[in-house]
């Protein structure tokens, strides 16, 4: 039998149980929707977090108190240790022979108002000027603020877009004064738009000096230390273990004890967002397989009926000269058919999904042609395996019993 002619025969022998084949459909339709969806969300959040949620370069590490906490434990056990304060940050900039840089920073949630507009959960970053250089800030407008500011407390302000969309609108707010927890500030500089990302935005924010934070909030809090290394990422390493000889020192910590603080690098923190990205797309994709699986079971069974509905037409073909193959050639395009409209009907939908998703939520969703060739290829393997065993028991029907079927 030719090719066309076989699917010529699948079409019509689908369409004659529309209904049967649509409900067939059903699990190959919900496990590949499924598949795209969760994965071009996750594919999404993997290039907005490697993009734009670190703003930590990536030749750049912290030295902090709480590095990257993954339990309750391990916060519990960062509460002990002595807070990083400016005399840590003096000796490191001193002392560290691989140091190319080092840069100090402290955040807090202030309230922020101007005239009679208001917004709280602003996160305030008190830093040194060269915060600029050792973090991915993406000045829009105005420009950062200086050592010479820094060094004088000078009591100005470079805002993030929320804060600048929230308080001013259509209005320049390069020179105007903002009041944090009632303090004036001046801004000078506004930051490119960076969107949200799991509900939590990232132009709620603003950066001051340093020292303009500890005097108007207090320099009880502890410090993070930006520290880019001479010779870039390679130096890292080198650079980490140079600090750490400082820091311990300076803590009287004993030889084998643990550090009492952390490093965090931008490497470290994408490890940490694909280890929960991959969690959960292994799970989706578990329970993306179980669809798939019981998707693929339907089809089976109702290939196995439709091969007892078909006996008769069996034994007339294989009497007027078909052969085993051309019968399970035909079952096995039928069942392939079947879970292959499936999977491009799942591809729709999850395409769908994902679009609706980024443009209700801040979610940012990636739908890739891989993405796509991969959904149709699950499918067609589906069909393919749940096709074998029917097309099988078809053209395995002796022609003479096949004829006598009533």
């Amino acid at each position: 039998m030719h090719v066309p002619e076989v699917i010529s025969i699948a079409t019509t022998a689908l369409q004659k149980n529309r209904l049967r084949s649509f409900l067939t459909l059903l699990g190959v339709i919900i496990g590949v929707m499924t598949i795209v969806a969760v994965v071009s969300v996750i594919q999404g959040l993997n290039n907005y977090v490697t993009l734009q949620l670190f703003q930590l370069r990536p030749d750049v590490y912290i030295a902090t108190q709480f590095g990257i906490i993954t339990s309750r434990e391990e916060f519990l056990e960062a509460l002990k240790r002595k807070r990083i304060d400016r005399d840590d940050a003096a000796a490191v900039s001193r002392l560290c022979t691989t140091c190319a840089a080092v840069g100090v920073s402290v955040n807090d949630q202030k309230v922020v108002k101007y005239k009679g507009q208001r917004l709280a959960d602003v996160a305030v970053n008190g830093g040194t000027a060269n915060m600029d250089e050792l973090t991915s800030i993406d000045l829009e407008d105005g420009r950062f603020f200086t050592a010479n500011e820094e060094a004088h407390a000078a009591q100005v302000a470079i805002i993030g877009w929320d804060v600048k969309d929230e308080m001013f609108g259509q209005l320049d707010p390069i020179g105007r004064i903002v009041r944090v927890d009632g303090k004036p500030l001046r801004v000078i500089g506004t930051m490119r738009k960076q969107g949200s990302v799991l509900g939590q935005s990232q132009d709620k924010q603003m950066y001051v000096p340093l020292r303009t934070f500890e005097k108007l909030y207090g320099a009880r809090r502890g410090l993070a230390l930006f520290i880019k290394p001479h010779g870039g990422i390679p130096a890292i390493k080198t650079s980490e273990d140079e600090v750490r000889t400082i820091l311990r020192s300076r803590r009287n910590t004993p030889f084998g004890a643990e550090d009492p603080f952390s490093f965090v690098t931008g490497e470290a923190l994408q490890n940490v967002w694909r280890n929960i990205s991959g969690g959960a797309f292994a799970l989706m994709i578990f329970i993306s397989g179980i669809s798939l699986g019981v998707g693929g079971i339907v089809i089976t069974n109702i290939m196995l009926v439709s091969v007892v509905e078909r006996t008769r037409e069996i034994g007339i073909r294989r009497a007027l000269g078909a052969r085993k193959r051309d019968i399970m050639l035909q079952f096995l395009t039928e069942a392939v058919m079947l879970s292959g409209g499936g999977g491009v009907a799942g591809i729709i939908l999850g395409a769908l999904i994902a679009k609706g998703i980024s443009t209700a939520f801040p979610l940012p969703t990636a739908v890739t042609p891989g993405l796509l060739v991969t959904g149709i290829a699950v499918s067609l393997v589906t069909g393919v395996v749940a096709g074998i065993f029917p097309a099988r028991k078809a053209a395995g029907l002796p022609p003479i019993e096949a004829l006598r079927y009533e």
